[in-house]
C-alpha cells in the first residue's frame, strides 16, 4: 500500500508543489516527531519528580528554580536564534502542566495519607 506522504499534493492551485518545499515539510514531520519522544520524555521525569515531591511534602511548584530556569532557557534560545520570549511562553506551557500533574500527585497522596511512602504510580502511562 502507498504511504500518502510519497505523493505530492496539489494545493488549492492546482500547482503542484516544489520538491524542496516537500523536503523541507519532512524534516519539519521529523523534528515534530522528535518534538514529542522529548516532551513524553520530559513528563516522565517530571511525573517521578512530582511522586518524590510528594513523598517529602514539598510544593508542587519551585518558584526560585522556575525564575534560573527561565534565564538559563532565554540565553540559551537567544544563542540558538530563537525569539527568547517565545522560549519562555513555550515553557511556561510546558511547565504549567506539570504543575497540574504535580498538584494531582500531592492531592492523591495526601487522599491516601501517605505523607511519608511514593504512591505507586506507574510513570510511563
Amino acid at each position: 500500500m502507498a504511504d500518502p506522504y510519497d505523493e505530492a499534493p496539489v494545493p488549492v492551485t492546482g500547482r503542484a508543489v516544489p520538491p524542496e518545499i516537500l523536503a523541507l515539510r519532512s524534516t519539519i514531520d521529523n523534528i515534530d516527531a522528535a518534538l514529542v519522544h522529548l516532551l513524553a520524555e520530559r513528563f516522565r521525569a517530571t511525573q517521578r519528580v512530582g511522586e518524590l515531591k510528594a513523598t517529602v511534602g514539598l510544593p508542587p511548584a519551585d518558584p526560585q528554580r522556575d525564575r534560573q530556569q527561565i534565564e538559563r532557557l532565554k540565553t540559551i534560545a537567544s544563542g540558538s536564534g530563537l525569539d527568547p520570549d517565545f522560549a519562555e511562553l513555550f515553557r511556561n506551557f510546558i511547565v504549567s502542566e506539570v504543575i497540574r500533574h504535580h498538584e494531582r500527585i500531592a492531592a492523591e497522596h495526601a487522599a491516601a495519607g501517605r505523607a511519608d511512602q511514593a504512591p505507586p504510580l506507574d510513570t510511563y502511562s
